[in-house]
C-alpha cells in the first residue's frame, strides 16, 4: 500500500526525477576531497542567518529610540536572547570565512574556466552580497561604532565624482544620519540583500547542477573548448559517483564541526555590542568595524589624507574588475595549482597583506586622531566683547569637542578647517545648515544639540572673521553699495 502511494505521488509530482537531478546528480569520485566542502559550508551558515535573523527580528525595534534598547533587552532580559544574537553575529563571521576559502578554492582548482564562468560570476556577485549583508548587520546594532562606520561610509560614498552626493542622500534616507536612515538599512538587511542572495544561490546551483562539480586538477591536463566537455561526460560516465550518498559525506562532517564552532564562539564569546549609545557629540572614540572591514579600517588610519579618495575610488574598482573579467581573460588552459604559481602568490600575497592589515587594525589609531585640544581654553580675544548669546556659543564649541577637529587660533585639529575666518567663508544660514546636517567629513549635530545651542554656536561663529573683513553674504541677494563719503575740502596755510 505505501509503495502504490509513493509511486501514485512521484507520478504527479515527479519527486524521482527532482532527485536524480539534484542531490542524487553524478559527480567525478576525485571531488569527493575535504576541498569541496566550503560550498556547502557557506550554504549552511546562510540557512542559519536566515533562521536566527527572523527570530531576532520579532524582537527588534528599527527606531533611532528603540533599536539600542531592543538589543539590550536581548542581551539581558529575553531568555536566552544573548545566545541568540551570539549565534547570529558568529554565524556571519564565519560565513564570511568560509565563503572566502571557498572562492580560493576555486580559483586555485580552475573551477572559473571553460564550462563555468558563469557560476564564478555568480559567486563573486554572493560575496559581494554577503559583505553588504556584514555592513547593514552592523549598521542596525545603532551603537557608537555603527554610527560612526555609518559616517565613514558616507564620508566614502561622497567622494564619488558627480553623483556622490546623490548616492549620500540614497544611502542615508535624507541629509543626516537618523531613524529613517535605521529603517532604510533595515529593510537591506532583512528583505533586499537576504532576497538578492536567495536568488543567486538558486542560480548558482542551478549552474553548479547543470555545468557539473569541477574534477580534481592533474597538473598537465589542459582545458580545451573543443574536447572538455567530451572528455568530462567520458570521466562522469567512467568515474563518477552520486552526490548522495556517496560524496555528502565530508560536507556533512564539516558541517557538523561549523556548526559546533559557531555554537562555541557563541558560548564563550558572546554577542557584539551594542557600545555605546550613538552620540555624534562624543568624537573622542574609537570605532572598530567588526573582522570583515578590519583591513580597511587599517588602511585608511595608515594612509596619508591625499591618498584615501585615490584608493576608495580605483582599488575596489580595479579588483571586482578583475574578478568579473577572470573567465574571460584566463578560460582555458592549466588547472592545477602546481602548474600555475602566478596564481598561488597571489593568494599568499593577498592572505599576508589582509591578514596583516587586520592584525594593524586593531591598536592603529583613527583617523581622525582625537586628542586633548578639548581640555585648551577659548582664547580670551575671542571672548572679549562677545554678547551673552555670543559666549553661550563659544561655550558649546568648547563643550561638545568641536576643536578636536576644527582649528581655533593655531590650536586644536586639523581634520576640519580652521574656525578663525568661518564668518567670511559662510553665512548664518549655512553655518546652521552645516552644523544641522553635516557634510564632507563633518557629522550631523542636529539630533543632539538643541535650537538654543545651534543659534548660540552660530552667534558665535559668526564674529569669527578679521577686524576689517566683512562678513560672508548671500549671492542671490543684492549687496548694498558702500556709504558715499562727502569730500571734504583742506584750506591751503
Amino acid at each position: 500500500m505505501l509503495r502504490r502511494i509513493a509511486f501514485w505521488i512521484d507520478d504527479r509530482v515527479h519527486l524521482g526525477k527532482l532527485y536524480a537531478s539534484t542531490a542524487g546528480h553524478t559527480v567525478p569520485r576525485n571531488a569527493e576531497s575535504w576541498f569541496y566542502v566550503f560550498g556547502s559550508g557557506t550554504l549552511l551558515c546562510f540557512v542559519l542567518q536566515v533562521v536566527t535573523g527572523i527570530c531576532l527580528a520579532l524582537v527588534y525595534a528599527p527606531t533611532a529610540s528603540e533599536a539600542y534598547t531592543s538589543l539590550e533587552y536581548l542581551n539581558y532580559q529575553q531568555q536566552l536572547g544573548w545566545l541568540l544574537r551570539a549565534m547570529h553575529n558568529w554565524g556571519s563571521i564565519f560565513m564570511v570565512a568560509i565563503m572566502i576559502l571557498h572562492l580560493t578554492q576555486v580559483f586555485l582548482f580552475g573551477a572559473f574556466k571553460y564550462r563555468r564562468g558563469m557560476a564564478w560570476i555568480s559567486g563573486v556577485v554572493l560575496l559581494l552580497c554577503t559583505l553588504g549583508m556584514a555592513f547593514t548587520g552592523q549598521i542596525l546594532r545603532f551603537d557608537q561604532d555603527a554610527y560612526w562606520g555609518l559616517g565613514i561610509g558616507a564620508a566614502m560614498m561622497g567622494r564619488v565624482p558627480v553623483i556622490g552626493p546623490a548616492l549620500v542622500q540614497l544611502m542615508l534616507a535624507g541629509p543626516i544620519i537618523a531613524g529613517e536612515t535605521l529603517s532604510r538599512f533595515f529593510t537591506l538587511h532583512v528583505f533586499v540583500i537576504p532576497g538578492t542572495i536567495i536568488a543567486l544561490v538558486s542560480l548558482h546551483l542551478r549552474l553548479v547542477l547543470t555545468k557539473g562539480i569541477n574534477e580534481y586538477p592533474v597538473p598537465g591536463k589542459q582545458v580545451l573548448k573543443e574536447t572538455y566537455e567530451q572528455e568530462y561526460e567520458s570521466l562522469l560516465k567512467k568515474d563518477g559517483v552520486p552526490f548522495f550518498p556517496k560524496a555528502i559525506s565530508k560536507d556533512l562532517v564539516f558541517s557538523g564541526i561549523v556548526m559546533l564552532g559557531i555554537l562555541g564562539c557563541a558560548l564563550y564569546f558572546g554577542p557584539e555590542g551594542p557600545h555605546g549609545v550613538p552620540d555624534p557629540t562624543q568624537i573622542n572614540t574609537v570605532p572598530k568595524p567588526d573582522f570583515f572591514f578590519l583591513w580597511l579600517y587599517a588602511v585608511l588610519a595608515l594612509l596619508p589624507d591625499y591618498l584615501e579618495t585615490i584608493l576608495i575610488l580605483t582599488v575596489p574598482v580595479i579588483i571586482i574588475g578583475l574578478l568579473f573579467a577572470l573567465p574571460f581573460i584566463s578560460g582555458t588552459g592549466e588547472k592545477s595549482a602546481r602548474r600555475r604559481p602566478v596564481a598561488v602568490l597571489i593568494v599568499i600575497l593577498i592572505f599576508v597583506s589582509v591578514g596583516t592589515l587586520n592584525y594593524l587594525g586593531t591598536y592603529s589609531p583613527w583617523s581622525p586622531k582625537m586628542s586633548a585640544w578639548s581640555a585648551e581654553a577659548t582664547p580670551f580675544k575671542y571672548i572679549e566683547g562677545r554678547t551673552p548669546l555670543e559666549r553661550q556659543g563659544a561655550l558649546v564649541l568648547q563643550s561638545k569637542q568641536c576643536r578636536n577637529c576644527h582649528s581655533l587660533d593655531g590650536s586644536g585639529g586639523l581634520r576640519g578647517p580652521a574656525l578663525d575666518g568661518v564668518a567670511m567663508r559662510l553665512t548664518g544660514d549655512q553655518m546652521t545648515r552645516q552644523v544641522i546636517q553635516g557634510g564632507g567629513n563633518m557629522p550631523a549635530y542636529g539630533k543632539n544639540l538643541t535650537p538654543s545651542e545651534v543659534a548660540a554656536l552660530v552667534a558665535f561663529m559668526k564674529t569669527l572673521r578679521g577686524p576689517n573683513e566683512p562678513p560672508a553674504r548671500d549671492s542671490t541677494s543684492p549687496g548694498q553699495p558702500a556709504p558715499r563719503q562727502e569730500k571734504v575740502a583742506q584750506a591751503t596755510p
